[in-house]
C-alpha cells in the first residue's frame, strides 16, 4: 500500500504567520521538502497581499521552484487565476466550505457565490491549460467555528457542485480539528456514493489530537491521499482554535511503522522545517519530529 502526501507547509503552514519569511528561506524550505521525497507540494497562493501578506511574494517564488515535483497554488478568484496563468501554473486549488458563516469570513462570499465564482475560474483555467489539474477544498466538513457542528448530509451538495464544475480532486477539511473517526467513516461512506474514491483526499487538523486516528479511519475506507504540513505548521486564520495541520512527520512515521510506503525520508523531513521554525522563534510540536531530532542529536554527540 502507498500513501500519497500533499505537502501544505509552504502555503497553509505559513499563510498565518506574522513574522515575514523571505523568498530565499521559503525556497530553501521547499527544496529540503523535495530532497526528503515529497512530490506534491502546495507552494503558495495567488491571493491579495493585503489579506495574506506572508504569501504576497507568490509571483517571485513561483519561477524559482525546482523541477520535478508537482507544485500547485491556491487561486481564490479570477484575478488570482490571471496572476497564476501569467507564471505558467498548471495545478490550481479552489477553496470553499460547507458553512456560509465560514466562507463569508474567509473569502467574503456565501458558499453558493463561491461555487459560481469557482465555476468561472475553472472554465477559464481549462481553456488556458488543457490537461491542467484542479483541486477543490471543502472546509468545515465536520464543524464550523462560527455556526457549530456540520452534519455530513450538508457536505454532499457542495461536493456534487464541485464535481459538476469539473475538479480533478476534492480535499475534505476538518478545519478546526474536531472530527472523530466515527464521523470520518460516516462521511466517507456517503462520499463514496457520489464520487470516485481516487478523487478523494483528506485534510485533517490536529487541534484536539485526533488527526492520525482520523487518517486510520479514512485508510480503512480505502483513501490513500492526505494533506499534511511539515512540523504541523499552519492552521486557518479565520478558525479560532485551529492549532495546526496534521504534521507530515507524524503521518510519515505512522505509515513507516504500519508498513505503508510514502516515499519520504523521515530524517530529512524532520530537518527540513528547522530553519523555518527558528525564523519563527518556535520549537517543534510534532512528536515524531521531536523524537527524530533528539535521536539525531544524541547520535551526533556519541
Amino acid at each position: 500500500m502507498k500513501v500519497e502526501i500533499i505537502e501544505m507547509g509552504p502555503r497553509d503552514g505559513l499563510q498565518n504567520e506574522k513574522t515575514p519569511i523571505p523568498v530565499e528561506a521559503k525556497l530553501a524550505f521547499i527544496e529540503r521538502l523535495v530532497a526528503a521525497g515529497l512530490r506534491e507540494i502546495e507552494a503558495t497562493s495567488f491571493v491579495s497581499p493585503k489579506w495574506v501578506p506572508q504569501l504576497g511574494d507568490a509571483a517571485e517564488l513561483w519561477p524559482l521552484l525546482p523541477e520535478g515535483p508537482l507544485f500547485s497554488a491556491l487561486v481564490p478568484n479570477r484575478k488570482g487565476l490571471e496572476r497564476a496563468l501569467e507564471l505558467g501554473v498548471k495545478r490550481i486549488a479552489l477553496f470553499t466550505a460547507v458553512s456560509d458563516a465560514f466562507t463569508q469570513k474567509n473569502i467574503n462570499m456565501t458558499v453558493a457565490e463561491s461555487l459560481v465564482e469557482f465555476g468561472e475560474v475553472a472554465s477559464l483555467f481549462r481553456e488556458a491549460v488543457p490537461g491542467g489539474f484542479i483541486r477543490g477544498y471543502v472546509s468545515t466538513a465536520f464543524q464550523c467555528p462560527f455556526s457549530g457542528r456540520v452534519e455530513p448530509e450538508r457536505v454532499l451538495p457542495v461536493v456534487e457542485s464541485l464535481l459538476k464544475i469539473g475538479v480533478d480532486e476534492i480535499s475534505i477539511g476538518d478545519t478546526v480539528g474536531m472530527a472523530s473517526p466515527t464521523e470520518v467513516r460516516r462521511l466517507d461512506q456517503m462520499l463514496r456514493s457520489i464520487m470516485d474514491k481516487k478523487m478523494l483526499a483528506w485534510h485533517f487538523h490536529d487541534t484536539r489530537g485526533t488527526a492520525l486516528a482520523n487518517v486510520v479511519a479514512a485508510l480503512e475506507g480505502g483513501s490513500t491521499r492526505f494533506d499534511a504540513s511539515a512540523a504541523g505548521l499552519g492552521g486557518c486564520p479565520y478558525a479560532p482554535g485551529a492549532a495546526g495541520n496534521l504534521s507530515t512527520e507524524d503521518l510519515v512515521y505512522f505509515c513507516l511503522r504500519e508498513g505503508i510506503d510514502t516515499g519520504v525520508d523521515l530524517g530529512l523531513l524532520a530537518e527540513a522545517s528547522v530553519p523555518i521554525l527558528q525564523a519563527l522563534g518556535r520549537a517543534p510540536i510534532s512528536k515524531a519530529q521531536q523524537a527524530v531530532l533528539a535521536e539525531a542529536a544524541r547520535s551526533g554527540h556519541s
